[in-house]
């Protein structure tokens, strides 16, 4: 599995399309943190520096999206990029059947190549964090404190766990699909429906199982949206957006999009403004991490399973 796994890391650090995709990400990535930086500087000018403001360079968008929104959106393409064509372009070039020929077992092969996405995606994740980590501390001379780091460990291992999904997923459909081409757009379509459309499908059916005829009641407003709201957690992109926005800002102490506060409740939060703590952020997103992740070998176990039991011809 480990030979396997080195020459799928070889193949995708000498690609031409993953060094296009790794500077395009590097470069988008770069402008947006910059112009964070800058509207932080706007904001901040002539007031006292709030806490975590190091972090707010990862939360605060910039001319379009912040970086975990540029992630969420566009990060899966990563995975989908180096997973898409793992097994079917082994059958286009007749070398699947000759590897197998060979003293490797079945199961080494699809996790020598998971594997070697997985350490891939950590390569592009962490060395980016790292380089906008030296960027804010030239940009906004701050060093950033203990929670801080930890909070962005933590993201950065939702994020590897996200980005495992759609590399998981790329990798089934280049197991079911034997053309290149149907097993890419299949990854594109879905990437596009969880990222762009799933939101208006849960409004829509939640509209429709549980409708508001009155948006003065309190009860149907809010039935409708925790129905919509628990439908979206579908998605991975959603899953992946409440929770690390969640623990890249201190201050949410919810991922609920809609809360009704009564008025002792609403004298009882106004005493604690402070931002929360990292164990009681991890308290609010574990559900989403936990969800993330079995969604993740889930897919990875039914690749491994139809990998298994499918018939290759060694001709």
């Amino acid at each position: 599995m480990w030979t396997i796994c080195r020459k799928e890391l070889a193949d995708h650090f000498n690609s031409t399309r993953f060094l296009l995709l790794f500077c395009l990400v590097f470069m988008v990535a770069l402008i947006s943190t910059y112009m964070a930086v800058e509207n932080i500087h706007k904001v901040l000018e002539g007031h006292t520096r709030p806490s975590h403001v190091f972090l707010l360079m990862f939360t605060t968008p910039g001319r379009f999206f912040s970086l975990v929104e540029f992630v969420a959106f566009f990060g899966p393409l990563l995975g989908i990029i180096m997973g898409f064509d793992a097994i079917n372009r082994e059958r286009h070039l007749r070398t699947l059947g000759k590897l197998l020929s060979q003293p490797i077992y079945r199961d080494a092969v699809i996790n020598g190549k998971f594997l070697a996405g997985v350490i891939t995606v950590t390569i592009v994740l962490l060395s980016l964090l790292l380089l906008l980590c030296g960027m804010g501390l030239i940009a906004l001379g701050v060093v950033p404190g203990g929670e801080e780091i930890a909070r962005l460990g933590v993201y950065l291992i939702i994020s590897m766990a996200y980005l495992a999904f759609w590399l998981g997923l790329a990798i089934l459909f280049s197991i079911l699909f034997r053309s290149l081409a149907t097993s890419a757009l299949a990854s594109v379509a879905l990437w596009i429906f969880f990222s762009f459309f799933m939101g208006f499908v849960a409004n829509l059916a939640a509209d429709a199982i549980r409708p508001v005829y009155n948006r003065q009641d309190i009860v149907q407003v809010m039935a409708n949206e925790r129905l919509a709201h628990a439908l979206s957690l579908i998605s991975p992109a959603t899953l992946y957006a409440e929770a690390t926005t969640a623990i890249l800002d201190p201050f949410q102490r919810s991922t609920s999009r809609l809360l009704v506060v009564t008025p002792l409740e609403g004298l009882s939060l106004e005493r604690f403004q402070g931002p929360l703590p990292l164990d009681q952020s991890m308290f609010l997103v574990w559900p989403h991490v936990v969800l993330l992740i079995a969604l993740t070998l889930v897919c990875f176990g039914i690749s491994y399973v139809t990998f298994m039991r499918q018939e290759i011809r060694t001709v």
